[in-house]
């Protein structure tokens, strides 16, 4: 691990202030981000290759509404928020993130067995849940190993190198998906053991690779010690600087509709054959991938919030294009351009930011926090977005959506001003972070 006494400068600092640190101390990748990206690419091939064609399998296979798509999207984005605090008390009390984390990638895996029996609404409900379930056990504890593997002047880079690997999966699981439906027109029994089978590389690679390194914070000598680090409470969640974070993840969530109805709105739009359909995933994953490190350095340099609230104009942006008149590759191009982007300065960032709002002792706790309340509210938007292109249209669907975003850009800039990160030294000390 690559632990600092510099850090304790830098953490003191608001959240936002360019420092000389990042660029003072060289850049190196701690062994366990690399195994863990891996581990996390491996299982993107796995959950991505059947995201991809979930729309599809969904509203064309098996012929439902918008409104049942909405639900299941809303389950997809927001049922991992029932475990991800508890999963990240427990990776914070255990002392031991990666038991917790290998037990939420073995419930993924058992979940996709379930889809080569599926069939109807209500089991690929179930089965979706299960998957999510198992998403929001192993997350918190996942980004607590980076956070304490990673260097602190390049904790925001760190977790773009984990989230680059990551999206190689992400964007080999739709390539792959759309190369079985190529060759075997509804292919998707197919696609669902290809998932399996990398699903079980990846629960492997973590049992038997991946080190298990204990939280920052951890003493591991006195029981009695252990339980006043890890004893949870309600007020690990008000801690000012991770208040603020919360009440603006929240916001921004949900007016975040998922990806699955923004490509559905493009494929109406244009019309192109249904087999092309997972490529729109993978031309997102693509610019992530692109995107991830460059962006993520960029917030270690001028502060993780400008990134944050950046990558929320690029959605703005995503929505309104996607809601124009004129289509075209062009402007699907732009689209997937502007969604890839998005994530790159999001998805790292916020559990970076958080893991520097959050008092040591309480880490994944913080993290999962940050990640339950984006689970939550992006479950309530996506089942609201079903509704609301049910009974308006896909077109005007989006301008409301965009129109809400935009709004909570402005609010989320105002809130967030002047927050400031918690002290590395005292968890006792957060209570003076702005």
């Amino acid at each position: 691990m690559y632990i600092s006494l510099s850090d304790r400068g830098k953490r003191d600092k608001p959240e936002g202030t360019r420092t000389a640190l990042s660029s003072e101390v060289p850049f190196r990748l701690s062994p366990v981000i690399l195994w863990l990206g891996i581990v996390s690419m491996v299982t993107d091939v796995s959950s991505e290759s059947v995201t991809a064609i979930l729309p599809l399998y969904v509203t064309g296979f098996l012929g439902l509404s918008t409104i049942a798509f909405g639900f299941i999207d809303g389950i997809n984005q927001g049922a991992s928020a029932i475990v991800r605090i508890a999963a990240g008390w427990a990776a914070d009390r255990s002392g031991h993130p990666k038991r917790i984390a290998l037990a939420g990638y073995g419930l993924s895996m058992l979940a996709r067995i379930g889809f080569l029996f599926a069939g109807g609404f209500w089991a690929i409900a179930a089965i979706v849940t299960g998957d999510r379930i198992g998403k929001g056990i192993r997350t918190a504890p996942r980004d607590a190993l980076i956070s304490v593997s990673a260097q602190p002047e390049h904790l925001a880079r760190s977790f773009g190198v984990h989230r680059m690997l990551d999206n190689i999966g992400a964007a080999a699981g739709p390539l792959i998906a759309f190369f079985v439906l190529l060759m075997i027109p509804n292919g998707f029994s197919t696609v669902f053991v290809v998932s399996l089978a990398f699903a079980v590389i990846g629960v492997a690679v973590l049992a038997l690779v991946v080190p298990d390194i204990k939280a920052r914070g951890v003493k591991g000598t006195e029981e009695s010690e252990g339980r006043r680090l890890f004893a949870f409470s309600w007020s690990h969640l008000k801690e000012p600087g991770l208040g603020k974070l919360l009440i603006a993840a929240g916001l921004l969530g949900l007016v975040t509709i998922g990806d699955g109805f923004i490509y559905l709105v493009l494929q109406a739009r244009d019309s192109f054959a249904v087999q092309w359909f997972p490529l729109l995933f993978v031309g997102t994953n693509v610019v992530f991938l692109a995107f991830a490190i460059p962006l993520g350095r960029l917030a270690d340099r001028v502060g993780k919030i400008p990134v944050f609230v950046g990558g929320h104009i690029a959605l703005l942006a995503t929505y309104l294009l996607a809601a124009a008149p004129f289509g075209g590759l062009w402007a699907t191009v732009g689209c997937l351009i502007l969604l890839g982007a998005f994530y790159a300065a999001t998805d790292g960032v916020l559990a970076a930011l958080a893991s520097q709002l959050t008092p040591p002792g309480k880490l994944a706790t913080g993290i999962a926090s940050a990640q339950t309340v984006v689970a939550l509210t992006r479950m309530l938007a996506s089942a609201g977005f079903g509704v609301l292109w049910y009974a308006v249209g896909a077109p005007t669907a989006m301008v409301v959506a965009g129109g809400l975003l935009a709004c909570a850009v402005v609010a989320v800039a105002f809130i967030l001003r002047g927050a400031r990160v918690a002290p590395a030294g005292d968890p006792d000390d957060a209570s003076n972070a702005a």
